[in-house]
């Protein structure tokens, strides 16, 4: 029973962070490649902080509109016992009650979460790369053996998900929290939860 009750709302995760992480990447490469080209070579080079910036924006925004709705299910099965056990169930029996905006009315606070932990991510990652490798490994990239890239890669996705972490983490939990009460909006959640409360859970989640 408790094995069962831990994979509920396995169906809507799956699926949902699937699409986000397909659009993510995904449209990433897209808006820099496309962005770069309006820029030009040269200006890419040098705003290339901002390229990754609005280039990772633009991807998130897209990706959190596929989230959306996988999300609002998850919640809504993990913190509502006896709602609804699966996805096929849930989905249904949220658009009879309450209709479309049910599976996005957490789309704002989601790309207030997930934009600046997007931007973050990305821009710091790869600047952190490019430190990583012009002033702590002692020799050039291309020297490099595959398993010397694979740490940087490593380090430099730890330092970066750190920044995301704390970066994101008030709007993460104002959605955990608007996704559990009905009729309730942003600014009414982050007024009751306070600036202590949205930073609770912070320490866990930069482990996680």
């Amino acid at each position: 029973v408790h094995a069962c009750e831990g994979c509920k709302g396995w169906a809507p995760t799956f699926i949902g962070y699937s699409m986000q992480g397909l659009c993510k990447f995904g449209f990433y490469e897209v808006f820099k490649i496309w962005y770069g080209d309006l820029l030009g070579e040269e200006n890419s080079y040098l705003w290339r902080t901002s390229l990754y910036l609005a280039a990772s924006a633009s991807a998130e925004f897209f990706a959190d509109m596929a989230l959306a709705p996988m999300e609002a299910c998850k919640v809504r099965i993990q913190t509502q016992p006896g709602y609804a056990n699966t996805l096929r169930e849930c989905a249904p029996k949220m658009y009879a009650e309450e209709g479309l905006w049910a599976f996005y009315k957490g789309v704002v606070p989601l790309w207030m979460r997930q934009i600046p932990y997007t931007m973050m991510k990305f821009a710091c990652f790869e600047r952190t790369v490019e430190l990583l490798y012009k002033y702590v490994v002692p020799k050039p990239r291309s020297e490099c053996s595959k398993g010397e890239q694979l740490i940087v890669t490593f380090t430099a996705g730890y330092i970066a998900g750190v920044f995301c972490a704390i970066v994101s983490h008030p709007a993460d939990s104002v959605v955990s929290v608007l996704n559990k009460e009905k009729g309730s909006t942003a600014a009414q959640v982050l007024k009751k939860l306070g600036p202590k409360g949205v930073w609770k859970g912070l320490v866990a989640r930069i482990i996680m």
